[in-house]
């Protein structure tokens, strides 16, 4: 390990990043040192350059993707190195193109959830609509998260290291009850094929892949879907924006208000001017031809 690795692994340590993020880090830049085949403590802004034109024209990497790239190199040069760059001028990131998720009806989570063979997958991804969890909150839950006095679920270090409470339904909570009598877990709720680890997240969205082939639906179907069609249900169904907010975990609510775009309650409250129109008044008939015979 060089140096320079260990600093920026102890930078990151120091300010508690997540490990998830801390190895993604570190992987994007080992990527780009080995691009130019030197440390990057030697690479300056233009290399910094051409390594984005690189993964934007010849790697064709999304700008979400490279997004990742951005933050990575950002942490590193101002950071670790020190480097008192005009950051958004010299590591600019792309302009992402803003899409709306596809969201499922709740005939078609219905369906889709009758068509995971596992009950293990099926309940975590049950779970997932039921309680607007993401894949990665529902695999660590415990069962001792669940509150049937409060009916709540705690989620524990979620994303950005959050702990919350989210709703506990009558019919989840039976669920997984269910579960429980049949496989008995211990530490997990939903343990994996390695000793004292939970699920992979990669198992849960295979299974989903394969639910989704065998389901026939059209739209495209992830655990993070389940989520979407979460919030999207509630606000159709009169939910403040405030209380999904916190139910999901969004840092802001601008997050959240996003799904504003999406409900059918919303999107189609006001009414089209077109049929405040006047209706056009019927043309008389044309009179008959007369009759010379």
């Amino acid at each position: 390990m060089t140096p320079l690795r260990l600093r920026m692994i102890n930078d990151m340590q120091i300010r508690n990043l997540s490990k998830h993020t801390q190895d993604t880090y570190l992987l994007q830049v080992s990527q780009f040192a080995r691009h130019f085949a030197k440390s990057p403590a030697l690479l300056g802004p233009e290399d910094v350059r051409a390594y984005q034109v690189y993964l934007t024209n010849e790697k064709k990497l999304a700008p979400k993707s490279i997004h990742v790239t951005v933050s990575a190199l950002r942490f590193l040069y101002r950071v670790t190195l020190g480097f008192e760059w005009d950051f958004d001028l010299i590591i600019p990131c792309p302009k992402a193109p803003k899409t709306l998720a596809v969201i499922l009806s709740p005939e078609e989570v219905l369906h889709f959830l009758g068509c995971v063979e596992s009950l293990k997958h099926q309940v975590i991804l049950t779970t997932c609509y039921a309680a607007g969890l993401r894949i990665s909150e529902a695999v660590r839950l415990k069962p001792g998260a669940i509150d049937r006095q409060r009916m709540v679920l705690r989620v524990d270090q979620g994303k950005g290291k959050k702990d919350r409470y989210v709703m506990l339904s009558a019919r989840l909570l039976e669920t997984l009850t269910d579960y429980w009598r049949a496989v008995r877990p211990r530490t997990w709720m939903f343990p994996g094929g390695i000793p004292n680890e939970p699920i992979s997240t990669n198992a849960v969205q295979d299974a989903c892949s394969k639910a989704h082939r065998l389901a026939g639906l059209a739209k495209p179907v992830t655990p993070h879907s389940l989520r979407h069609a979460f919030a999207v249900h509630l606000l159709e169904a009169g939910t403040d924006l405030r209380t999904i907010q916190l139910l999901l975990g969004h840092r802001s609510l601008s997050t959240t208000a996003q799904y504003l775009r999406i409900a059918t309650n919303k999107v189609c409250a006001a009414t089209s001017p077109l049929e405040l129109l006047p209706r056009p008044i019927p043309k008389a008939p044309p009179p008959p031809p007369p009759e010379h015979f």
